[in-house]
């Protein structure tokens, strides 16, 4: 990564395929300093034309699947707007810190999410025949649909592009940090076949893009608990918040496992929601975050395009921002990192951006507030967990990892309605397959069944 910040890139949004300048601009600044990109954002009068005019072209039809895997393509290796895959690489590793490992392989996933749709839905859709004459189609249930996105990983944004294949048309307000793969992928759908009147990129303020989510027939939000709070009971949206990825250790594990629970607390530098954030132990727990604490310890402290970089880095404004929240939560917790070596969260590096080290803390019971705070880097703490905890402790979790051979335990995991996903064993907690749900049947919630009765 050079240490002189690159020449800002000009973003504007985009409505129907052609570009709408705006005159309310905000600046997006690089992790090296200085800025990245000038960005034009659109206010509220904007925001309310494009929905209308997008709504005015929705008609619910599906695009040609062939549009789907040739924008895989073309957003893999093509130049899109003038921004060759090298320079969309280097301009999000700069914009939100992510390692250029990350980025290669989160566009691999993304693309490759893209040409699955075909088989993630048949995997997450019922049968519809029911013999002659007598049938069920899925349908969008709307025309528009709405992504408010978040910066801490280009993949999510596939979740408005299955929108687009299901037949919805989208506004998506990108994540203030990550501009660029939304804006890069809608260029590469378009140039696909995508008719420019199914889509608007949309940059705006918080308070625009609730609106926008709020007129949507169906929408998707993502963001902190804050961010999202008010949105859990709107049955037309899905919500995409913090993940608190969880582990059940039973007993003390040995290498294999410390080896695992750190590649699922780092890995991507610890960016995705289902990074393992807390750890429940009937083990030595001091014994287990101690372990934990040194295996982290050893990930290298390298700019982000490094080959051999892991971990995240960022501006110092934002480096600042999370010491002071990592110093609150050591002050009444237990530091194992610090026991490690690890003294400091935040170390600069000499292109100018802030590496965040990883953090390992323990807490005196199960539940302990601190159990569950989840930080955009590699932050876990470890508490003990008894039988008379029972499940509460194991409660909202995006992914929960269980390392038990109780069956009882991973039976009451999967019927807890607040834990979305149950793993065992030593498997990462992103692991999936077409149909295994990430939160919820995602399928199901853009779509609807519609009977079609017929006489031959």
């Amino acid at each position: 990564m050079s240490t002189v910040a690159p020449p800002a890139v000009v973003l504007d949004p985009r409505v129907c395929g052609r570009r709408v300048a705006s005159s309310d601009r905000t600046r997006l600044p690089s992790v090296l300093g200085g800025d990245l990109a000038d960005i034009g954002t659109a206010p509220r009068l904007l925001a309310v034309a494009a929905l209308n005019e997008i709504r005015a072209h929705a008609d619910g039809r599906p695009p040609a699947f062939e549009v789907f895997t040739e924008a895989a393509r073309l957003f893999a290796d093509a130049t899109l707007d003038g921004e060759s895959p090298q320079e969309y690489a280097r301009r999000v590793c700069h914009a939100t810190g992510l390692t250029a490992t990350a980025v290669e392989q989160a566009v691999a996933d993304l693309t490759g999410e893209l040409r699955a749709l075909p088989a993630t839905t048949a995997a997450e859709l019922p049968a519809t025949g029911f013999g002659e004459g007598f049938d069920t189609r899925w349908v969008p249930r709307g025309r528009v649909f709405v992504a408010v996105m978040a910066s801490n990983h280009p993949v999510p944004n596939t979740c408005w592009a299955q929108a687009l294949f299901h037949g919805y048309s989208v506004l998506v307000k990108p994540g203030s940090r990550d501009p660029f793969t939304p804006a890069r992928l809608l260029a590469a759908l378009i140039a696909a076949g995508l008719p420019p009147a199914r889509a608007a990129f949309l940059p705006c303020s918080r308070e625009v893009g609730e609106y926008l989510l709020r007129e949507a027939d169906r929408g998707i939000i993502y963001g902190s608990e804050s961010a999202v709070a008010t949105w859990h009971q709107r049955e037309s949206v899905a919500v995409r918040g913090p993940g608190r990825t969880k582990a059940l250790l039973d007993g003390t594990p040995d290498d294999a496992v410390i080896d695992h629970l750190a590649l699922s607390a780092s890995f991507d530098g610890g960016t995705r929601c289902t990074n393992l954030s807390a750890v429940l132990t009937t083990g030595p727990v001091e014994e287990v975050a101690d372990r934990l604490a040194e295996r982290l310890a050893k990930l290298p402290s390298l700019p982000a395009t490094d080959d051999g970089a892991t971990l995240l880095v960022v501006s110092r404004a934002r480096a600042e921002r999370l010491r002071e929240q990592v110093a609150e939560l050591r002050a009444s917790l237990t530091d194992h990192s610090a026991r490690a070596g690890e003294h400091e969260t935040v170390v600069e590096l000499a292109d100018g951006s802030f590496l965040l080290r990883p953090v390992v803390l323990s807490a005196d019971r199960a539940d302990h507030p601190a159990v569950g705070t989840e930080l955009p880097f590699p932050f876990v703490v470890v508490a003990p967990w008894t039988e008379p905890d029972g499940v509460e402790p194991l409660r909202d979790s995006l992914v929960l990892n269980l390392l038990t051979d109780r069956e009882d335990l991973v039976e009451a995991a999967v019927r807890e309605p607040s834990v979305r996903k149950v793993t065992r064993g030593r498997v990462l907690p992103w692991t999936a397959a077409p149909g295994i749900p990430h939160d919820d049947n995602y399928t199901q919630f853009l779509l609807e069944p519609k009977g079609v009765v017929a006489r031959r």
